[in-house]
């Protein structure tokens, strides 16, 4: 849950303006980079896959092409083969990075600040602050990447090492969490939402009650 919650927050400001009599801007705002962008999309897509040489062999029905070349990599590519692991956590650090950059384009965030009026302090708006973030997020990525790795193949390494029974697998695991973290949120958003009405309101009836 700390990991899942975990972002780096980038200080964003905005110069002030008057616009006619009034002043406006001057306010500071953040830019939240999660730690962990991609979510479960990559152990999903990694398992996937290691399962096609698997799929293809139950779909052949051949019995000469389940001992030939594709049954052996079937072999080294089950739950707990040393090929499987490094393949699997190859693939979850991939499919990190490419779906967050797929997800979040630091060139395009830079030039929206750029147009609104926003400026990370001490760097340059433009293809400065697009590099920083690029950087920033790819160290972010990194991390979250090897915590999804420790994750999925954990489980993984008791079931076939230690031979405990793992009912929950990393992507069972980071979904249950995601999901319930993400009710929890949707819950307390109605929650606030029905106290702001019911505050509205009895606004409304105190204010209906004055001659």
């Amino acid at each position: 849950v700390f990991m899942e919650r975990a972002q780096r927050r980038i200080l964003i400001q905005y110069p002030k303006r008057q616009v006619g009599n009034r002043i406006m801007g001057g306010e500071n705002t953040h830019l939240p980079l999660k730690l962990n962008t991609a979510g479960v999309i990559p152990p999903i897509f990694a398992s996937s896959l290691l399962l096609l040489p698997v799929t293809i062999l139950n779909f052949a029905g051949d019995p000469a092409a389940a001992s030939g070349p594709l049954s052996t990599v079937a072999a080294m590519l089950g739950h707990g083969q040393p090929l499987y692991m490094a393949l699997y956590a190859a693939l979850i650090i991939f499919f990190c990075f490419f779906y967050t950059a797929i997800v979040f384009n630091p060139a395009e965030t830079a030039e929206n600040l750029r147009k609104n009026g926003g400026f990370l302090p001490g760097i340059r708006p433009g293809a400065q602050t697009a590099t920083y973030l690029d950087t920033v997020l790819t160290r972010l990525t990194a991390i979250g990447a090897v915590y999804i790795t420790l994750v999925c193949l954990l489980p993984e390494f008791l079931t076939a090492q230690a031979g405990l029974p793992m009912y929950f697998g990393g992507t069972s695991l980071l979904i249950v969490v995601s999901v319930t973290m993400d009710t929890v949120t949707q819950v307390q958003s109605h929650l606030i939402a029905h106290q702001y009405e019911h505050l509205l309101k009895k606004a409304k009836l105190k204010g209906g009650g004055r001659p």
